[in-house]
């Protein structure tokens, strides 16, 4: 594996950067403010832009790891931080990387998550060399699944009553794709 740490990534509609300080405003009013995304995420909710700030600075200083990758997702036209998506789960003895991502509501169902997860497939099997990725949602977030769908990944299975969500037990569905598989999926 070539760990080679969080690099600049440009789409056709979007920007995948490192975390800037000025991202604050927009992680807060977009999406780290927000229950029904940070839910879906597993992560908490933030209130105050000082609490984002903690965050964003704790991903800052993890840039100087060369295991890390963590990217804002910013809107080429609006210039606004819409979301994240990173390799939050790195293994460089086994070649493997897990995906995480979150996204604004308002950028939402239009391809953006899309587009970000093949742009990091693409950085992570010919730049990293990863052999596996794999990424999982919660059972009942159907626009996440769509995404993971669209991006070709292989449904592996479901952990039953992974999380207790909204008073109720709530399965883990995991995906993967393998290196010879997206390198088949882009020679087409």
């Amino acid at each position: 594996m070539n760990n080679i740490g969080t690099q600049t990534i440009e789409t056709s509609r979007l920007f995948l950067r490192r975390f800037r300080y000025s991202d604050a405003q927009d992680v807060l009013n977009l999406w780290a403010s927000k229950p029904e995304i940070q839910y879906l995420y597993s992560e908490p909710v933030y209130t105050t832009l000082d609490e984002v700030i903690g965050l964003i600075n704790k991903f800052i200083r993890a840039y100087d790891n060369e295991h890390y990758y963590r990217w804002a997702i910013v809107d080429k036209d609006d210039k606004k931080c819409i979301g994240q998506i990173a390799y939050y789960l790195v293994d460089s003895k086994n070649h493997f990387a897990e995906i995480e991502y979150c996204l604004a509501s308002e950028y939402q169902c239009r391809g953006y998550m899309t587009e970000a997860v093949k742009s990091i497939l693409d950085f992570g099997f010919n730049k990293i060399g990863l052999h596996r990725v794999q990424i999982s949602t919660k059972e009942i977030n159907s626009a996440s699944r769509r995404v993971i769908e669209k991006c070709g990944f292989q449904y592996e299975g479901m952990l039953r009553d992974f999380f207790f969500y909204d008073g109720k037990y709530v399965g883990r569905r995991y995906y993967s794709m393998l290196s010879n598989e997206y390198k088949t999926k882009t020679e087409v």
